[in-house]
């Protein structure tokens, strides 16, 4: 089969920049290639799932506003997709004294990332939180959550294949080499001079 853009790895990094592709630039024939056989069989099926809010990034870093930006997108793309989720809330607590300027610090870094309903809480707080932890002081990030990612991931695939793209698995790629000469222009005027290969 040819393709005009190939992506190697069906986790959950190559299934949304597929998806992205795809519906930036329809005109085009996307494939995703996965050694193994179903897509975010790896890290993408296999981590903690949290939905991280933003709080320990350093302020005006990229890294802060897209994790910002991208747990407020994760939320809104699980609530249109029926993806199940739990918005449980994080506590960081400081147990020592001297852990309460570092508590404080990271809160005015959480607010400067624009982190939503952060606040600091005592010790009666945190107990009626969560009963069976112990502290002087707490961050409280409410935004914070966790959900299964391999369900995203899936969805993802979906959104790619209804979009027309195709998924193929059991596709390992083995080599890849520059073409001789380059395919004629897509419609959106970009060349793709790269023959992929796998071990069959």
């Amino acid at each position: 089969s040819s393709f005009d853009v190939a992506v190697v790895g069906a986790g959950i990094v190559g299934l949304a920049a597929a998806r992205e592709l795809i519906q930036r630039h329809p005109s085009l024939a996307f494939a995703v290639l996965e050694k193994e056989q179903e897509p975010a069989h790896h890290q993408s099926g296999h981590n903690s799932g949290v939905i991280h809010s933003g709080i320990y990034y350093t302020p005006g870093s990229l890294k802060a506003k897209l994790c910002v930006q991208g747990a407020a997108l994760c939320y809104k793309y699980c609530d249109q997709k029926g993806i199940p989720y739990k918005q449980c809330g994080k506590l960081i607590v400081a147990v020592e004294h001297d852990e309460i300027p570092r508590l404080k610090a990271l809160y005015e870094r959480g607010l400067q990332n624009n982190v939503p309903g952060l606040k600091l809480i005592g010790a009666k707080e945190i107990q009626e939180k969560e009963p069976f932890c112990r502290g002087l002081m707490a961050l409280d990030s409410p935004y914070t959550g966790i959900v299964d990612y391999k369900q995203v991931a899936q969805s993802y695939a979906k959104d790619f294949q209804e979009a027309g793209g195709t998924i193929l698995t059991d596709f390992e790629v083995t080599n890849m080499e520059m073409a001789k000469e380059s395919s004629p222009e897509s419609e959106d005027g970009l060349k793709y001079p790269v023959i992929v290969r796998n071990k069959k």
